[in-house]
């Protein structure tokens, strides 16, 4: 698992957001502002990008409310590896079985 920091100003924060879910390869994302975590969210790893966006419809209206009351914020976005990602899947192909 990989971790990143990215800074964002409040009015890029809904795109950044929507570019992470559509990545697939995120597992988390914390928005904190003045080193406070305002939202944690996990996100689902192998949603279809369409469910996805419907999904997480509630969850972006409220980082949009954020967005309007922050200037600028962090991300801490948790990356899933390739290797992490495959032993997953052999794990629940284990289970399955």
């Amino acid at each position: 698992m990989s971790k990143e920091k990215v800074s964002v100003s409040g009015g890029q924060l809904v795109d950044k957001m929507k570019e992470l879910i559509h990545e697939g390869n995120v597992r988390q994302v914390r928005i904190v502002h003045n080193g406070r975590t305002l939202v944690d969210v996990p996100l689902t790893l192998g949603v279809p990008v369409v469910a996805a966006t419907v999904f997480w419809a509630p969850i972006l209206a409220a980082v949009g409310a954020i967005a309007g009351l922050v200037t600028y914020c962090t991300l801490e976005i948790e990356r899933v590896d390739e290797d992490d990602a495959r032993s997953d899947s052999a794990n629940v192909a284990d289970k399955g079985a």
